[in-house]
């Protein structure tokens, strides 16, 4: 059950980041965005994959549990992905100012 619950808790902070990302290449400003924040996320998702694996009793039913791996991959690449436009939105912010 607890496994289920996680996965609940995964899938619902992955419905978000595509539109975060989606609104960050629109908004082309990192006006209001913190690197600090992406940055621990991408940290926190890094420990919380890496604490799957590690994990001998999740690793020994890894085939019929593979998909909490999975959802926790794609949500560090989602924000990898926003952390992307970050830096891409920032190199826009400081091209406007100089003009």
């Amino acid at each position: 059950m607890s496994e289920i619950l996680e996965t609940v808790m995964i899938i619902s902070f992955g419905l978000s980041w595509p539109l975060n990302v989606l609104k960050s290449y629109r908004a082309r400003t990192a006006k209001g965005k913190s690197l600090a924040f992406l940055i621990l996320l991408l940290f926190g998702y890094a420990c919380g994959i890496t604490s799957k694996f590690i994990n001998p009793d999740f690793m020994a039913n890894f085939s019929t549990k593979w998909y909490i791996v999975f959802f926790y991959c794609l949500n560090f690449v989602m924000i990898f992905a926003d952390l992307m436009m970050y830096f891409r939105n920032r190199r826009l912010d400081k091209e406007r100012e100089s003009k």
